[in-house]
């Protein structure tokens, strides 16, 4: 039986035979007690929780203290049966899960299915998922499928099920209903903004979703990052809170993500990249798009699709999907770091355009590192543009941020306030720091000269042969600084200024 002490649950077990089969492996366990939540501690966040990530991972820390021979196997067998994702098409890789007493309580488990289960509302409201400390959005279901396949892999590297459980059937099913649909517009997409980043409760999509929203596709490349590192028998044994904090709360040192860890979240797209050889996610699409039809064929739901209508849908998808997941950075929409609404009317740029202009921000005159730094320093210097320079809005296009993401100004359709004289000629893109005897980072400038570049240029945003001028060859001023300036006449596309 179980009772509960102010701060404390204390767990009687009912025989001596219980207590040597408490911490055997979940498959093997007889679970005859259940774990009852501290009210003070938990209960009251699970009436109205925070959507954030380190709220999830409190509570997965909370559980595994309390129960601490729970293998991670068994704990995130644990948060599926609370989230019921028992599926003929999981289970077909992960196996039905046991028809035994949950481990957790109705209040846990009531938490956790809020938490995990994924849908979005009529509204337009997703659920299912958590802000992280990047500022970034995850759907916490295919994360966990992900690390479950993992954990229970055989080898390392080779993960059965690892993809279609985290990311590629949400893909194939998206494909298709896309092609099936008028009413869709995307394939994949798109992301959204919480009421609020200091205590998320709801994430708002900014348009008409898809079936594969940026949430589920961020945290499915998660689930394959990390299922694939649990994979490795070496790592199999590290805690679930753990392996969760690591990834989403490494603070990042002064050169950024040049000094940082593999294993992050702010790398998630390259280390998606980095697994997905070329066609590799193509073929898993394909294959998991056949298992998909054949388990709603045999429940009736579905014809076969032609192979040749099939190769169309999944070779369109997966273009989509390349350009706006691994051709472009992640970029931290307007409504995350707080943007204020744009005074009057945009103009609207004609595109595609010809020039990138580089520049510095000299004030802030320090790299940002942290969501929560990069956030502040935009909304400052949309105040300074605003307030103290009557503009309409921040002057520039785009901003980097050493916290490894670009963040969205006046975006790719509004003429900004950047290169007095040539503003409706290229994009601005400033990066945050004074760069007169220093350099931005490695991965900052990289993500800007490489990744938003051709991402412009894919998008049909810029011309292929677009020209990057430093900001100081077409107006008087010394930004971008001295030191990133001699950078800048590197780039490949860098040219001087014709008379």
């Amino acid at each position: 039986m179980l009772a509960v002490e102010g701060r404390r649950v204390v767990v009687r077990q009912q025989s001596e035979q219980h207590r040597e089969e408490s911490f055997t492996p979940l498959m093997d366990f007889p679970w005859k007690w259940v774990l009852t939540i501290s009210l003070v501690a938990i209960c009251h966040a699970a009436a109205d929780p925070p959507s954030h990530m380190n709220h999830f991972i409190q509570v997965v820390k909370w559980i595994e203290t309390e129960i601490p021979g729970l293998p991670p196997i068994g704990l995130v067998k644990e948060l599926r049966k609370s989230a019921q994702l028992d599926s003929p098409f999981i289970k077909r890789y992960l196996g039905a899960l046991d028809d035994r007493k949950a481990v957790l309580n109705s209040t846990v488990s009531e938490y956790l299915s809020t938490a995990i289960h994924h849908k979005v509302t009529e509204s337009g409201v997703e659920k299912g998922v958590v802000l992280t400390s990047d500022g970034t959005t995850v759907a916490l279901a295919p994360l966990l499928l992900g690390i479950e396949a993992g954990l229970q892999s055989v080898s390392k590297g080779r993960v059965r099920g690892l993809y279609p459980l985290a990311l590629s059937k949400t893909l194939a099913v998206s494909f298709l209903h896309h092609s099936r649909s008028s009413s869709t517009t995307h394939r994949l997409g798109p992301d959204g903004c919480w009421d609020s980043v200091t205590s998320p409760k709801m994430f708002t999509l900014s348009g008409v979703p898809s079936l594969a929203t940026d949430a589920q596709v961020n945290g499915g490349m998660d689930g394959v990052i990390l299922g694939m590192e649990v994979s490795n028998p070496s790592r199999r044994a590290i805690k679930l809170s753990t392996l969760l904090n690591q990834y989403y709360n490494y603070r990042l040192r002064a050169k950024g993500l040049d000094s940082a860890p593999r294993l992050i979240s702010a790398r998630r797209r390259q280390n998606f990249v980095r697994f997905s050889r070329p066609g590799y996610l193509k073929r898993q699409v394909k294959g998991t798009l056949a298992v998909y039809e054949k388990l709603n064929r045999d429940k009736g739901k579905q014809k076969k699709t032609s192979e040749a209508t099939l190769e169309r849908i999944i070779e369109g998808g997966i273009k989509a999907f390349d350009h706006r997941y691994t051709e472009c950075p992640a970029i931290i929409p307007r409504c995350q770091w707080g943007a204020e609404p744009y005074r009057g009317t945009p103009t609207l740029l004609s595109l595609p355009l010809s020039f990138l202009y580089i520049h510095h921000t000299s004030t802030p005159g320090q790299p940002c590192l942290t969501f929560e730094e990069c956030s502040r320093d935009m909304r400052s210097m949309q105040r300074f543009h605003q307030e103290d320079r009557g503009w309409d809005d921040i002057g520039y296009s785009f901003v980097a941020g050493s916290d490894g993401y670009i963040y969205e100004g006046r975006g790719w359709h509004w003429r900004g306030a950047h290169t007095k004289g040539h503003n409706s000629k290229g994009y601005g893109v400033s990066f945050i720091g004074d760069y007169m005897e220093t350099l931005p980072s490695e991965n900052t400038m990289n993500l800007v000269r490489h990744k938003l570049a051709m991402c412009a240029v894919s998008g049909g945003r810029l011309v292929s042969d677009y020209i990057v001028h430093g900001h100081r060859q077409v107006v008087a001023t010394s930004c971008p600084g001295d030191a990133f300036y001699k950078n800048v006449q590197t780039w490949e596309h860098y040219r001087e200024v014709q008379s």
